[in-house]
């Protein structure tokens, strides 16, 4: 069953903190109706601006703005987002799928990571994000034009590029690009205290691990860790672990599996967690 509207409203403003112009960028982009993607490492903010932009730009309206969110994977078909046939009793019943409903209802949607999509479902998004805005609905014949508060965002992070995984040059020329990246150490400190409740002192050391291990990237680490991790530490530290142990579980062990760059990351912690 599709799932009330009401439910992809943002109800209370997000906390978010801006880093350089990308606000200004999105509601423009909003405002002259061109399709937004966002490009950064996992866990550097994009799904929380994504958010606190659709609630911001429904208040500039005067009303409440939609959006709805897909992580896309490997195994995300194109029907998954337009729509399919179901059998209810002995009644045949179209359900649309979030890509029609945000076309129809006019809401933001946010195709998270759509390179994890196969490359047949991503070119279902071409017409919508060009001139036409338009989606085709091939299993009912139909062609669905785009609301007009309807916005197309998409999302993924280019240090997982490869081959087999990256955004073809027809899909990505059909958009406006923000790039995204961890923000810097006094904003990130900010945002740790705030979303996991630590003590700004202690944010700043994490803001600040943050800062050493992700220099170790030139050293074997395929990513750096993420703003998310960071607050998962402060929580775990808000209740009661030792930032040490905190730190270990909720960073060393969860950004890497190589014990020699691990080993790193653990004197790093006890470094600035003595």
């Amino acid at each position: 069953m599709e799932k009330p509207f009401e439910e992809y409203f943002i109800p209370e403003e997000p906390y978010y903190l801006p880093i350089w112009d990308e606000e200004n960028i999105f509601a423009s982009a909003y405002k002259a109706r061109l399709p937004v993607l966002l490009k950064g490492p996992t866990g550097c903010g994009k799904t929380r601006f994504v958010e606190y932009m659709t609630y911001r730009l429904g208040k500039e309206m005067g009303t409440q703005l939609p959006l709805i969110t897909v992580a896309c994977h490997e195994d995300l078909t194109g029907s998954d987002l337009v729509g399919r046939y179901l059998l209810k009793g002995e009644e045949t019943l179209w359900i649309d799928g979030p890509l029609a409903r945000a076309v129809k209802n006019g809401a933001i949607c946010y195709l998270d990571e759509i390179v994890e999509a196969r490359k047949d479902t991503t070119v279902l998004i071409h017409p919508l994000a060009d001139h036409r805005r338009i989606l085709p609905v091939e299993k009912r014949g139909q062609i669905l034009e785009a609301h007009e508060n309807f916005l197309l965002v998409i999302s993924y992070n280019p240090g997982y590029q490869s081959v087999l995984k990256n955004l073809k040059h027809s899909t990505r020329h059909r958009f406006v690009a923000i790039d995204f990246d961890y923000p810097p150490a006094e904003v990130e400190a900010k945002i740790i205290a705030h979303e996991s409740g630590v003590n700004f002192e202690a944010a700043a050391s994490l803001a600040k691990l943050a800062e050493k291990v992700r220099n170790l990237k030139e050293h074997g680490l395929e990513e750096g860790v993420s703003t998310r991790l960071l607050i998962y530490a402060g929580q775990l530290m808000v209740q009661g672990v030792t930032p040490r142990r905190a730190c270990e579980v909720a960073v060393a062990q969860a950004v890497t599996d190589d014990s020699d760059v691990g080993r790193g990351i653990v004197e790093v912690i006890r470094a600035i967690f003595p």
